[in-house]
């Protein structure tokens, strides 16, 4: 989420926070209980009618038009009306939020659901500003399996407890092509290597963009003898000590990048065009099937493949979650659950269509909607499972914005 995520997702492409939360971690509004409680064929009545006004990363044409597709299902299945609000920075929404609470706009609030992971979702939790549980009485959740995917309840170290249904997967891969790529770069040190052989060819989004800060994260995971402190706050943390061997890193990295580690591209969809005109030899997707879906959509060449470090990368989950004070709480409720059905996923999976991950076990489907994900074409540019190898695990949310800051300070001055 997120982070383009999206192509991208991450989803997820906009997911980095941007604001000033309290330290208070009360329980969420008891309000929402009612909802654990409620007859889903209730919540489906009381959604009739109702719009939704789903705050959703907008940079991505293929996710837009996905959204679109959802929402002219939903209004012939439900009678519910969803509409998307495109925001660049998901951290906006959240601060938006939080003004209407502090100004005691308790009902009626301007978003009825939102695209979320990470800090934003764990600065909503700790605000109060979030409705639920719900997730237990969606019909769809039954085809989660948090043992199969711990992400789904965990989110960047942060315990969901039902507040945000999850509603794809993602892991870093990079991309690059084999007509002039031929031997890949399997580690951090193989990648300093192969950006000082081939100087100006490797770059990497500008942070906070957040493909560029999971690349950071990918680092500092790769880099780091003992990751355990990654996962608690970074306030418990000596930074800068588990932090150096990243900086040292980055150090002999940018001279060797794209005009020289003075500049950095805006983003990690911009990306696409440099490796399409070969100005640069690598880039990097928060979402498997990107590179196929961009091959599909005639923006990357037919020989363009993806890949995986040796030891892994960095892979979670990005949620919807309702806030507290939303108007169409039943018609989100309904949204989201349609968005979660086995139907849905399958479609969104296909990378003609999106291509991003399902959060659904296969083994909790029957046989027919486990096939319509048998028979999704992966392309040829999509690692399978396997392939796709060991998912480093996100540190604490709270390293985001200590990382950006630091990154900013030693290479924005």
């Amino acid at each position: 989420m997120m982070k383009k995520q999206f192509g991208q997702t991450l989803l997820a492409a906009s997911l980095s926070a941007g604001f000033a939360i309290s330290a208070s971690a009360a329980a969420p509004v008891s309000a929402a209980s009612t909802s654990a409680i409620m007859p889903w064929s209730e919540i489906q009545t009381q959604a009739k009618g109702q719009t939704v006004y789903f705050n959703a990363w907008g940079g991505s044409q293929q996710i837009n038009d996905y959204i679109g597709w959802a929402a002219s299902e939903i209004k012939s299945r439900y009678g519910v009306n969803l509409k998307q609000v495109k925001v660049d920075d998901t951290a906006n929404v959240v601060s938006r939020i939080l003004a209407e609470k502090k100004a005691g706009r308790d009902q009626n609030g301007s978003v009825d659901m939102v695209w979320i992971n990470g800090e934003n979702f764990k600065s909503m939790k700790q605000n109060n500003l979030l409705y639920g549980p719900f997730t237990n009485n969606l019909p769809s959740y039954k085809f989660i399996d948090a043992a199969e995917k711990p992400t789904t309840e965990l989110d960047f170290g942060e315990p969901v407890n039902g507040l945000e249904a999850p509603w794809g997967m993602a892991q870093l891969v990079f991309i690059y092509d084999q007509d002039e790529v031929k031997a890949v770069p399997q580690s951090a040190g193989d990648l300093l290597t192969f950006a000082q052989r081939n100087p100006g060819r490797v770059t990497y989004p500008l942070p906070p963009d957040f493909i560029g800060t999971t690349f950071l994260k990918q680092l500092l995971l790769e880099l780091s003898e003992d990751t355990t402190t990654l996962t608690s706050s970074v306030d418990k943390a000596d930074f800068g000590k588990v932090t150096a061997p990243l900086w040292a890193y980055l150090d002999k990295l940018h001279p060797s990048l794209w005009r020289e580690g003075k500049a950095f591209p805006k983003s990690s969809l911009a990306l696409t065009p440099m490796l399409d005109d070969r100005e640069i030899m690598l880039s990097m997707t928060f979402n498997p099937s990107y590179a196929s879906s961009a091959i599909a959509g005639g923006e990357l060449p037919e020989t363009v493949r993806t890949y995986v470090h040796e030891e892994g990368t960095v892979g979670n989950t990005h949620f919807l979650a309702i806030p507290y004070n939303a108007k169409a709480k039943a018609g989100a409720q309904v949204v989201i659950n349609f968005l979660m059905s086995p139907e849905a996923q399958a479609r969104k999976a296909n990378p003609e269509v999106w291509g991003d991950p399902t959060v659904l076990s296969m083994g909790k489907l029957d046989s027919q909607d486990r096939n319509s994900f048998d028979k999704l074409p992966l392309g040829v540019a999509t690692l399978s499972a396997a392939k796709l190898g060991k998912v480093l695990p996100e540190p604490h949310s709270s390293w985001v914005a200590a990382l950006e800051q630091e990154w900013q300070k030693r290479y924005r001055q």
